[in-house]
């Protein structure tokens, strides 16, 4: 691993007076430290510790999404996709006169341009894995550097930008993973284990440890990014809930939220039953934590401990409660911030040569007045620094106006590198639950009175009402959320239900593994396909269709769309360049 200065094995008295321009003796070996002690040192006001912690939530997040990517994108927007991203990226090249100049790739910026298209499986397959590799390095070691956290914001956005309604939820569009600043963050970020740090002499000093460090972490010395923190957990979110729906306002949201959110858990089937009373303290809290909590942040170490301790919790409450993708798990990394090494010392073990022993070295140093001297990286550091900050500045003037209007806009983006957005959840709550049940039958007329219809179920999505719903968080299904979407609308503002429907007639493979249930494999494809449209209910705890082992009631509402064949989509796919699926 590379070093930026002299060599490790170094004598520790010189590399002090080189690098911390230290004059005393080198500090004391902390092997004869009583272990309690040591920990009752860690004093307040360094992030060392807080930005190995921050690092490795961030990787996390972004291994589930590139994990998601991975297993889900060829059949979404791969070449025989659902939306294929050729076919955008070409209608992206054709809005620019056919060539591929800086309006077209600042339009849809993704390195998908520099690849060949006639392989765009495999293309979305090695940004997948690119991303799963770089950030499992980083879970496990912690280690990580500027150029391997923008290399994750680089690939998660060119997928972003080319996955169209599937990647346009909130959890995937406007809170990218690795927000634009992560990449830039002062981070000692190695494994709390030591595993990357090879052996060295009982006495070593902290600049030993900081040349080691220098080869692990950003060109920049910004700190810890609490800035982030208060950008990402401002009083926003919670500003949308009270200028949209009435609900919010009158505290009766939560009455409605738990059955009609996207993907409910089991717990949420307890938790749409709390008594009316829980219900409005549920909503009140959200308020508070939500409008009031986010300005602790400003009132010292205490208060910001607190804030940071209450929306993880909060974030934590969400988590149990639905499957909202990895939604709120990317929210609680900015509440790391929130931590300094004294608050979180408890999570790295004791003993000598250990990262909370050498976190306690630098302190040491700091607090003697040790300082390191101007070198060209640092001024570099610092200019780049000045100018990220310039740049988000600038960026945001045009978000903060939207926010203070009455009118404002949520879940948008105001660049297409999608560097600022504004993003609030469940600014509105659907107060009845619609589902889309997609039923085949291998009858020749789909009219006649005796054709049986089956159903097809997917991974989380209610259907079979004695189903009982899932528990996938972080994980995300997009196709179960996007048919939550598509229910509120018809098929004509979703034609890649059609597609789907097109693909359900072949008997696709690709797209059958996207579901949990095809009632028709092993068989012959069905010959014709339809939507039905139907309004769905908790059932009632303790009441007749729970005993029958029913945890949804529902009742038809009529058709989504009516009885389709293959044939009949012939002209509808080669008017939208969809490749015609073959029958398997």
């Amino acid at each position: 691993m590379r070093s930026d200065g002299p060599a490790m094995a170094a004598p520790p008295e010189q590399l002090r007076r080189r690098k911390a321009g230290a004059t005393g003796p080198a500090p004391e070996s902390p092997s004869g430290r009583d272990p309690a002690g040591c920990a009752a040192r860690l004093r307040a006001g360094t992030f060392w510790l807080t930005r190995i912690v921050l690092l490795k939530a961030l990787a996390f997040v972004y291994f589930v999404a590139f994990l998601v990517a991975f297993h889900q994108n060829k059949q979404l927007i791969g070449d025989r996709g659902l939306l294929p991203c050729r076919v955008y990226l070409r209608s992206v090249q054709q809005h620019f006169r056919g060539r591929v100049s800086w309006d077209t790739v600042s339009y849809a910026p993704t390195v998908l341009w520099l690849l060949d298209w006639s392989h765009m499986d495999s293309n979305l397959d090695t940004l997948a894995l690119l991303g799963l590799g770089i950030s499992s390095f980083i879970l496990v070691s912690g280690c990580a550097n500027m150029v391997l956290m923008a290399a994750l914001w680089v690939l998660y956005m060119s997928l972003v930008n080319v996955g169209q309604i599937w990647m346009g939820v909130p959890a995937s569009r406007d809170r990218l993973p690795g927000d634009f600043p992560v990449p830039f963050l002062d981070s000692v970020s190695v494994a709390q284990e030591d595993p990357y740090i090879p052996d060295r002499p009982v006495g070593l000093s902290v600049a030993d440890f900081q040349n080691y460090a220098r080869s692990c972490k950003p060109v920049t010395h910004a700190g810890p990014s609490r800035g982030g923190s208060r950008s990402c957990l401002s009083p926003w979110q919670g500003l949308i809930k009270i200028r949209g729906d009435r609900c919010w306002r009158d505290l009766t949201c939560m009455d409605f939220h738990y059955e009609t959110q996207p993907v409910p858990n089991p717990v949420a089937y307890f938790l749409h039953h709390s008594p009316w009373w829980f219900h409005r303290f549920e909503t009140l809290s959200n308020h508070f934590l939500e409008l009031v909590v986010p300005f602790f942040v400003f009132l010292g170490r205490r208060m910001c401990v607190l804030h940071g301790a209450l929306q993880i919790l909060f974030q934590v409450v969400l988590i149990i409660s639905g499957n909202l993708s990895f939604l709120n798990w990317l929210t609680i990394v900015p509440s790391i911030a929130c931590f300094d090494d004294a608050t979180l010392g408890f999570l790295f073990p004791l003993g000598p040569g250990r990262l909370k022993d050498q976190v306690l070295k630098m302190q040491e140093e700091e607090a003697r007045g040790a300082r390191a001297p101007w070198t060209r990286g640092s001024v570099a550091r610092r200019t780049v620094n000045l100018a990220l900050g310039v740049l988000v500045a600038w960026l945001s003037v045009p978000v903060v106006l939207n926010l203070l209007s009455p009118r404002q806009v949520m879940n948008s983006s105001f660049n297409p590198l999608r560097i600022v957005n504004t993003y609030g959840a469940f600014g509105s709550i659907t107060k009845e639950r619609t589902e889309i049940i997609l039923q085949g039958t291998a009858s020749p007329n789909a009219s006649a009175p005796d054709a049986k219809w089956e159903d097809y179920e997917f991974k989380c999505k209610p259907g079979d009402l004695r189903r009982q719903p899932c528990l996938i968080s972080p994980y995300h299904h997009r196709l179960d959320w996007l048919m939550w979407f598509a229910a509120f609308q018809t098929y004509e503002h979703n034609e890649w239900i059609i597609h789907l429907a097109g693909k359900l007639l072949a008997n696709d493979v690709q797209v059958l593994s996207l579901l949990a249930l095809n009632p028709f494999a092993g068989r012959a494809p069905p010959r014709w396909v339809r939507g039905e449209h139907y309004r769905y209910k908790f059932s009632r705890p303790g009441g007749r269709h729970a005993a029958e082992g029913k945890w949804w009631i529902r009742k038809r509402l009529g058709p989504y769309f009516p009885p389709l064949s293959l044939q009949d989509l012939k002209d509808y796919f080669r008017s939208r360049e969809w490749p015609y699926p073959e029958p398997e």
